[in-house]
């Protein structure tokens, strides 16, 4: 009697513990599918806004090089012209530069670009969300373990249930309690372990 009902409660445990487990893998698939999806639209925005950093470059190397040639062919007003469509980032690496008199000093830095004033709004967007496309790739990655841990307590489960299974077909009360024990053991470590799991609810 005390056998059977082991084996009873053994089999009810193990099937709903089976069923908890089978229920949170899905789930955490699912915050893996998502944290994956917000992966990949960081990514595109990084991309987007790295992208505007290379063309805002490109726009200053190109103003710039127009006004050193009027600058240095003795043409003020056009040099003024090309002075005053500067961006407002490279204008003041501009001035910055300028007022190292690069003309004159050999020490000073050959061009605005090499100035610490010259900053990119576009540049530094790009690395922030280099760094969150970073931290959602490893949210990604550690759920596709939770759901792994979780589907791996249900062959555990599995293996408890098997062993329950095993012990009612035995003649022998000595290898049928060997085999509920087992069971137990097998089933109280899953549950055990999965204790320490992150919990996924959908409300």
């Amino acid at each position: 009697m005390l056998r059977e009902l082991a084996v009873t409660v053994l089999l009810v445990v193990a099937a709903v513990a089976t069923s908890w487990s089978s229920y949170q893998a899905t789930r955490w698939h699912g915050e893996q599918a998502e944290a994956a999806s917000r992966t990949s639209a960081i990514r595109v925005e990084a991309a987007r806004e790295q992208g505007l950093a290379e063309a805002q470059t490109e726009i200053d190397v190109a103003t710039f090089i127009a006004w050193v040639d009027a600058d240095r062919s003795g043409e003020p007003q056009l040099a003024a012209f090309f002075e005053a469509r500067f961006r407002p980032e490279f204008r003041t690496a501009f001035e910055a530069w300028r007022a190292t008199d690069p003309f004159t000093d050999a020490t000073a830095p050959p061009t605005p670009f090499a100035m610490p004033e010259y900053t990119l709004a576009a540049d530094k967007k790009a690395d922030q969300l280099d760094r969150e496309a970073e931290a959602s790739a490893a949210e990604v990655r550690e759920d596709i373990q939770r759901a792994s841990n979780y589907v791996l307590t249900v062959v555990l489960y599995a293996v408890a249930l098997f062993f329950a299974g095993m012990s009612t077909k035995i003649g022998s009360r000595r290898l049928q309690t060997v085999m509920i024990i087992a069971g137990y053991l097998v089933l109280i470590g899953a549950i055990a372990w999965i204790a320490t799991f992150p919990v996924s609810i959908a409300l």
